[in-house]
């Protein structure tokens, strides 16, 4: 069940102390209850907004058109290599309030020895990088960074996260396209954007169950489980294979994943081979494990014409929205021993899929952390979850749905 719940341990100091900067926190006031998110992506034309050097716009995707330069990168994982690349720098955004935590993601294709660096920075910052990411491991090791800690802020694998007294009133990113000098590999960007938030440390106020209660959606469900053991090499085996195992169940339920040409290198003998498949190509190879958040959504955007990304939600009256839609969720949240009815453990980190509500509007789930793949159904307590969700991940989801199942509307801003 390995994921850190970035909002719990060391992030917690600067969590405590949202707002301390009020000259940079507009629309935030200290001791607020409000949960201040804000996501922001560009897509298709919207990509034409961003500064080129060295890349297009192309076929509704960020790619390479002449290379600004060469460099040699030393993959940590692997060898050195000369690549030849390009960037695209995306307009400044301003949240509405002063952010202390952001999150990345992208969906993209990255063929051949090609790959792709995410970095984003605020107002009169360096830039901090989110993630090196290809598609698979055969050519460079996916990686988060370490040591980038500042006077500013810091990264938790995948998240930056403001040092404490710290608030950014705008943020940009910049993506850096790779392939190996002399190459015709074609890596590229259709979607890309951030959710920033600036989350108070109050306790959440229980949502009401609406609309969608009594909706559950037919997700296909598997069990992490029963991967036991199976390639330890990435993560230990499918004991903490949570974020692979959430993720495969909901590009299932959109009717695709990996063909068994993908998957032909796992033991025939193991059950749910896609599993395995996800596990490794989700993996990160610094923070040795599969629950980088935007790795997981990455994944699923290879698929089936999937569009994906991470954001957080304020209630799961906002996540009753995308059931209502038939957009199932993967929700992340660490949680002790007895504290949420009907699940009978704790962690601290762990994904589930949220299936649907029952009548009554308790959460069902798709709980991987289940010892067969028919006992992953549960439905469990609705104040407990959405408390442990939104106090120990800020509410952190995965969103992947097809580009013809649109998104629902925010009751709060323009877009998720």
């Amino acid at each position: 069940m390995k994921r850190r719940t970035v909002l719990a341990g060391g992030a917690a100091l600067a969590l405590g102390v949202v707002g301390a900067d009020p000259a940079h926190a507009a629309g935030h006031k200290p001791g607020s209850d409000t949960r201040n998110i804000a996501y922001h992506a560009w897509s298709g034309t919207d990509l034409g907004a961003g500064t080129a050097a060295g890349t297009t716009v192309n076929g509704g995707a960020v790619v390479l058109a002449e290379p600004i330069g060469t460099v040699d990168y030393t993959d940590p994982y692997g060898g050195t290599a000369t690549y030849e690349y390009g960037q695209w720098t995306s307009p400044s955004v301003d949240p509405g309030f002063g952010l202390t935590q952001l999150i990345g993601s992208w969906n993209a294709d990255t063929p051949g020895g090609s790959w792709l660096q995410i970095e984003v920075r605020g107002p009169n910052t360096g830039w901090y990088v989110l993630g090196r990411w290809s598609a698979d491991d055969t050519s460079l090791h996916r990686t988060s960074v370490g040591g980038q800690s500042d006077a500013t802020g810091d990264v938790d694998v995948d998240t930056f996260v403001a040092a404490s007294g710290v608030t950014l009133a705008s943020w940009q990113l910049r993506l850096t396209l790779y392939r190996p000098t002399g190459s015709t590999d074609a890596p590229a960007v259709r979607s890309i954007g951030a959710v920033a938030s600036a989350l108070p440390s109050s306790k959440p106020t229980a949502s009401e169950p609406g609309a969608a209660a009594g909706t559950v959606l037919d997700v296909p469900q598997y069990s992490q489980e029963i991967h036991s053991g199976q390639y330890p090499q990435w993560d230990g085996g499918g004991e903490a294979w949570c974020s692979p195992t959430s993720t495969s169940m909901v590009v299932a339920y959109w009717g695709t994943g990996p063909t068994p040409d993908d998957y032909a290198w796992v033991d025939p003998g193991y059950a749910d081979p896609w599993v395995d498949h996800a596990a490794r190509n989700v993996y990160d190879y610094r923070y040795t494990g599969c629950g980088n958040w935007p790795f997981n959504t990455a994944y699923a955007a290879r698929f089936g014409g999937l569009s994906s990304f991470v954001t957080r939600l304020r209630s799961l009256a906002e996540a009753e929205l995308f059931i209502q839609a038939g957009i199932p969720l993967v929700l992340s949240a660490s949680f002790k021993r007895g504290e949420i009815p009907g699940l009978d453990y704790g962690t601290n980190g762990h994904l589930m899929v949220l299936a649907g509500f029952a009548a009554d509007g308790s959460p069902v789930l798709n709980d991987p952390y289940s010892p067969t793949d028919s006992a992953v159904r549960k439905t469990v307590g609705r104040p407990e979850f959405e408390s442990a969700w939104l106090t120990t991940s800020g509410g952190t989801t995965y969103v992947i749905h097809t580009p013809t199942t649109p998104l629902p509307p925010s009751p709060t801003q323009p877009n998720w």
